[in-house]
């Protein structure tokens, strides 16, 4: 075997699994990301993947493979940017048990992450939260199933996969009513549940009677929702809900935005961002600080505050001819 297969496996089990004991999605998402390199490279190279080694993977390869995840399979910057750290977090660990590729791997280390410009985080309004949980058929079994779903998740801002990841157990209904979760990161958080919630929480644990290991949300037939199976019941309901509130048919509608709706009902009941980034489980509160960028109720606020400037507008007038062309330009 090259030395880039030797690497690549004791990465996996050595590195990431022994010493980092990294998550399965984190796994998943190294194994997606060097998987497509190196099928890439050895269409390239014209080279079985197990017959490529660390110098066929220079840093031109890798900058060719970057374009190619942008231009071909036209993915967003930020997914460019989470495969070439995958790729870097691999080429750091081999610069250890192959420093005779030292040159070749410092030139891949060096490739910097594109910068990309940072959007406004979408939210759902108080009406179209509204629209979008009485949008749920609660006359039959699936509906109550999402109505107890979308609304814990509208309330408590829980990840798809946290939400997924929930057992009956995890809901804790008496005095101090929360929602137990190990999130990202494997942080166990815990989350209070509103009086609303509790009781539609309460309603759909005595229809699903389920054991306290067992799903809190599942399929029909007793397996537990995959995070397509969330966005798929979203977007049919996303769709039903802009009849009655036409202003959700201009957004796109994810998992996600439920969590920022509830980052941003936080934000304006005028909770502390600090509080919020606990709340979200967020590792660094700057994470936080999207949510009173998006808000400009806040802004507006703030403006009112302030005393009015006092100036007359004015027109700049050049003094120098060369300097009054550049002004027409």
């Amino acid at each position: 075997m090259t030395a880039l297969a030797t690497t690549l496996q004791a990465f996996f089990t050595d590195r990431l699994v022994r010493q980092r004991q990294v998550s399965p999605n984190t796994l998943c998402a190294y194994r997606d990301t060097l998987r497509l390199l190196l099928v890439f490279a050895s269409d390239r190279k014209g080279n079985a993947p197990s017959k490529l080694d660390i110098d066929d993977l220079d840093a031109s390869l890798v900058g060719a493979f970057l374009n190619d995840l942008e231009q071909q399979r036209k993915n967003s910057v930020r997914t460019r940017n989470a495969r070439l750290a995958a790729i870097r977090s691999l080429f750091r660990y081999a610069a250890l048990r192959h420093p005779e590729h030292a040159s070749a791997i410092e030139r891949v280390l060096a490739i910097p992450p594109k910068r990309f410009e940072r959007r406004l985080v979408t939210f759902l309004t108080e009406a179209e939260i509204n629209a979008l949980l009485a949008a749920p058929d609660r006359s039959k079994w699936a509906g109550r199933r999402d109505t107890a779903l979308f609304s814990l998740a509208v309330q408590t801002g829980l990840r798809a996969s946290e939400l997924t990841g929930l057992c009956c157990a995890d809901v804790h209904l008496g005095s101090g009513a929360h929602v137990s979760c190990n999130g990202k990161g494997r942080k166990q958080r815990i989350t209070p549940l509103t009086s609303g919630t509790v009781a539609v929480l309460r309603s759909w644990l005595a229809e699903r009677a389920g054991q306290p290991e067992a799903p809190l949300f599942t399929t029909q037939t007793g397996r537990r929702l995959s995070r397509d199976a969330l966005e798929h019941r979203l977007a049919r309901y996303v769709g039903k809900a802009a009849d009655v509130c036409p202003s959700l048919a201009q957004k796109s509608v994810t998992m996600h935005v439920l969590r920022h709706s509830a980052a941003m009902r936080l934000l304006r009941a005028g909770i502390d961002t600090s509080v919020i980034a606990l709340w979200l489980g967020h590792e660094q509160i700057e994470t936080t600080q999207i949510y009173l960028h998006a808000d400009l109720e806040i802004k507006e606020r703030a403006l009112d505050k302030t005393a009015p400037i006092e100036t007359k507008p004015g027109r700049f007038r050049p003094t120098d001819k060369l300097l009054a062309f550049l002004e027409a330009l």
